[in-house]
């Protein structure tokens, strides 16, 4: 399937009622992910990879400068990419499956983990969210997510990191930890249950794996 020169790749086990989630891939169809979530036993879940984006420009909130010098800025355009999920792929998605999904959840990983969260304080179309390794780090966010209601209270939602992460030369990452905890307070104090998990490694270190990690456990909670 494609929207907008996206491409979707649905994945399910076609058991009716089964929870969807949504997945925006920096490469690859997202098959990797749903094997090994079945290898890992998670519930029976439909898996809706969605690639092809304009990762910098389509899952940041607002525009900001690159990471460093000379870095591609961020575009500040994950408005119309939400958009665009809500009113096309969503519903092109589903239509294929045998009937309604019991609840749909967001996962992301890096600045797909930001968009995820961020989802939650515009829609209420997702009850539940995972961000692995997520971009909490990017400017402006958590007093973002501080001062303003959610759009609807989750019913769960998950947090990770590599513990190395915050051993980078980059300033606007080396607080990603300290934004990662604030962020789990946050849902915390709001009642919505949460876990943050600390990974062995870096940001770059079994990324595969770390998303399904988060994906189960937003399955099974």
């Amino acid at each position: 399937m494609e929207a907008h020169h996206k491409q979707i790749t649905v994945y399910s086990e076609c058991v009716e009622g089964a929870p969807v989630i949504y997945l925006p891939v920096a490469m690859g169809d997202g098959s990797e992910v749903y094997k090994r979530c079945r290898e890992l036993d998670c519930p029976p879940f439909t898996l809706v990879a969605i690639g092809g984006l304009d990762w910098n420009r389509e899952l940041s909130p607002w525009a900001c400068d690159g990471t460093i010098r000379d870095a591609e800025p961020f575009g500040g355009q994950a408005a119309g990419f939400l958009d665009e999920l809500l009113k096309q792929i969503i519903p092109q998605a589903e239509s294929s499956l045998p009937q309604p999904p019991a609840w749909r959840g967001v996962a992301g990983y890096s600045l797909a983990g930001l968009f995820a969260l961020w989802a939650l304080w515009q829609t209420d179309v997702f009850e539940r969210a995972a961000s692995a390794s997520g971009s909490l780090w990017f400017p402006g966010f958590i007093d973002y997510a501080r001062e303003r209601t959610m759009t609807a209270t989750p019913d769960a939602t998950y947090l990770s990191l590599g513990k190395k992460e915050t051993k980078t030369p980059n300033r606007m990452m080396r607080h990603v930890l300290d934004d990662t905890r604030a962020m789990e307070e946050l849902f915390i104090e709001r009642d919505i249950p949460t876990t943050l998990e600390l990974n062995p490694g870096n940001h770059f270190a079994q990324t595969d794996l770390r998303m399904v990690r988060g994906i189960h456990w937003i399955l099974t909670h």
